[in-house]
């Protein structure tokens, strides 16, 4: 039997390879198209007649696993073409973040031990601040805890330094897919998509599949925009709080009116609730589309950002009593597992996924060109 007809006909000979089960599956639906127009995934894939590794790995990051397609395929199980076009790019996405990561190797440890790992660090890192709080310290608020000067030393390259690794991996991924030099316009267009979340609505506009199976849903990409929003508005409080301390002179602790907490407690309410969504999501959803291997790392995320958001906002209700040093310890441990972690958990699947939209909205101005 010929190499060609094996990869139409028994998925069993190369499954073991999620680069090239992908290209098999991808291989078949270049040839139907009933779903062509589901998502950004399936415009990409009739552009092409043959499909490089680095068509694959853009796939891959450009699928945002809303599912629709598996419900709407003739050829699933018992099919003899056996397609699960989700799983297959979920399985070759993965494979993708963990390969790029750079240093390389750490990635594939979280993905595959990700809970016990994120709860090792978390716990660690708070025995660590709580020792520091112990030292005798000055000035106010959480600095009478631990001083301005300690948090800037630690938290400076613990944010700067994975922001390093995560720019080395995507230019290793936009070498890989044959990304070009950008414009404004690429960028404009690949924003509108993010801030949308428009590949989470299932092309249609109706929502993805993703917890109910043939039924539509907005559930997830609801869940997304929240903890998207929740987390930005985290980071502008940051911000905000760096701004007034260091061009202001206005140090901290900052009242319920002020920037860093409008913007703050607003943004961990959002975190918490959209991690919550998402976790309760996950046990609706069916696990045969999803990622073989990967549900450790993938909830230890979802986890590890919620406890973020939900720690800070304890921190905050209990300022000034006797259980702030213990949640100080505690939130800023989860804060510094969180940014150590981030270039290999699946926080970089953010990064990626907005690579992948950017090339994609690069190819389609570049043809337009033509």
């Amino acid at each position: 039997m010929s190499l060609d007809v094996r990869l139409q006909t028994d998925p069993g000979a190369i499954s073991s390879d999620p680069v090239m089960e992908a290209r098999r599956q991808i291989e078949v639906c270049n040839a139907c198209r009933y779903c062509e127009g589901y998502c950004s995934v399936f415009p990409a894939i009739t552009r092409e007649k043959v499909f490089a590794d680095g068509d694959i790995t853009q796939l891959a990051n450009l699928c945002h696993n809303c599912r629709g397609c598996y419900y709407a395929c003739q050829y699933t199980a018992p099919h003899e073409f056996d397609l699960n076009l989700p799983r297959a790019l979920a399985s070759a996405r993965a494979e993708s973040w963990e390969r790029l990561a750079w240093p390389g190797g750490l990635a594939r440890v979280f993905q595959k031990n990700g809970g016990a790992l994120a709860a090792a660090l978390v716990a660690g890192f708070a025995l660590m601040f709580a020792a520091i709080a112990a030292l005798p310290g000055e000035g106010e608020g959480f600095y009478a805890w631990l001083s301005h000067g300690a948090m800037v030393a630690i938290f400076t390259p613990a944010f700067l330094l994975p922001l390093a690794a995560l720019g080395v991996s995507l230019r290793a991924y936009w070498r890989e897919v044959g990304g070009r030099g950008l414009t404004l316009a690429d960028l404009r267009v690949a924003l509108g998509d993010v801030a949308r979340l428009r590949n989470l609505s299932g092309g249609q506009g109706q929502g993805c599949n993703y917890e109910k199976g043939e039924r539509y849903s907005d559930a997830r990409r609801h869940a997304h925009q929240a903890v998207l929003v929740g987390f930005l508005l985290c980071f502008a409080a940051t911000s905000a709080g760096t701004v007034l301390h260091y061009v202001f002179d206005i140090k901290a602790p900052y009242g319920f009116f002020s920037l860093p907490k409008l913007l703050g407690v607003p943004g961990g309410i959002l975190l918490v609730v959209g991690c919550a969504g998402l976790m309760l999501l996950r046990g609706k959803a069916d696990p045969k589309l999803g990622t073989p291997g990967r549900s450790s790392g993938e909830k230890a995320f979802v986890w590890l950002l919620g406890f973020v958001g939900l720690s800070g906002l304890l921190l905050y209700a209990a300022t000034g009593t006797a259980l702030t040093g213990a949640l100080l310890a505690l939130h800023l441990g989860s804060v510094l597992t969180f940014f150590l972690l981030t270039p290999f958990s699946k926080m970089a699947h953010g990064f990626y996924r907005f690579a992948a939209l950017l090339r994609e909205a690069q190819e389609r101005r570049l043809r337009d060109e033509l």
